[in-house]
């Protein structure tokens, strides 16, 4: 059991979420940044797709009662280890494998760049009930998880078996860097919308509002507008989708949108660049680039091929070994 003693706001369990349910009104949920979730589970020899904590706001301090061999990926926080008698912390590093003693202290304080997500895994991964096929936190519904909410201090992580772990390594893996330029194609409504915020739309800056959060980002700038009104039915809608409200300004749904909307998709971002919306904190800027079906496609191929290229480079540079 890992102990949490101190927890900030809106660190929640994550896996690779839930899919093919979206017919029935369950929303995908799981990590925004699924590579970063992937890069720090395949350091441990866990399965990609293990639980870990996604963190955006600190400080997390995690009191551990056993061995147990961590990773931490995505944006970079301020991270220690340490033991109540020690007078020296050991840092953890993102990107590499820390082996964290029975008895000592995890501190997580605060990230780098404010607002952004880092990923916290743990060797044999965070052992909560599996809910429709994932261990996800899904906020809205309040089910998965840990009961269905965010951590709270003097909660317990039950943590899956694991007899074996990577080796502490000067090896590791570089965290990506969002670009915040996010490539994206016309979505099925873009040619309602009056020329002039077409060409608005892929050419200004858009600024991350403080109301976003795991359902969606809200975007300010100039306001968009459409030729005429219009009276759509309800359709379902994906992560990536970018909806505009009647107010003009567009909404960039993500991992727990609901599954079906009625306003007007401008536009879609493509799954390879999903994951730098854990990434795009508030009052920074993104820009949308316009991309073909077909270089969607290549880049999807090219980001399946880091990730298979991931686990040979795990797999061949990282003995096992017993903690």
């Amino acid at each position: 059991m890992i102990e949490v003693i101190r927890c900030g706001q809106f660190t929640t369990i994550q896996d690779l979420g839930r899919h093919g349910l979206r017919h029935l009104g369950v929303s995908q949920s799981g990590a925004l940044d699924p590579v970063a979730l992937q890069q720090a589970n395949l350091l441990l020899g866990n399965e990609p797709d293990a639980a870990v904590l996604e963190i955006s706001v600190g400080p997390l301090v995690l009191h551990f009662e056993h061995d147990c061999a961590v990773a931490m990926s995505g944006s970079s926080f301020a991270a220690s280890h340490s033991t109540a008698a020690a007078a020296t912390e050991s840092r953890l590093l993102p990107g590499h494998v820390s082996i964290i003693r029975s008895g000592e202290t995890l501190t997580l304080s605060k990230p780098m760049v404010p607002g952004a997500r880092c990923y916290l895994a743990f060797a044999g991964g965070i052992d909560v009930p599996i809910v429709m096929g994932s261990r996800s936190t899904d906020l809205n519904a309040g089910f998965g998880g840990l009961q269905g909410r965010a951590l709270l201090t003097g909660d317990r992580l039950p943590i899956g078996p694991s007899s074996q772990v990577q080796a502490h390594s000067g090896k590791g893996i570089r965290p990506l860097a969002p670009s915040h330029i996010l490539r994206a194609l016309p979505g099925p409504d873009y040619e309602s919308f009056t020329t002039d915020s077409q060409i608005l739309f892929w050419s200004q800056p858009w600024r991350i509002s403080h109301h976003s959060n795991r359902m969606g980002l809200r975007l300010n700038g100039t306001a968009l507008q459409l030729e005429e009104c219009l009276d759509l039915p309800s359709a379902g809608v994906l992560p990536g989708d970018v909806q505009v409200p009647p107010d003009g300004l567009p909404i960039v749904l993500a991992n727990d949108a609901q599954t079906i909307g009625g306003y007007p998709r401008i536009a879609s971002v493509i799954r390879a660049d999903l994951w730098q919306l854990a990434h795009v904190p508030p009052c920074t800027s993104v820009y949308f680039v316009p991309v073909s079906l077909e270089e969607a496609s290549a880049a999807r191929a090219r980001q399946e091929h880091y990730l298979r290229r991931l686990r040979e480079y795990t797999h061949e540079r990282f003995a096992c070994t017993s903690i």
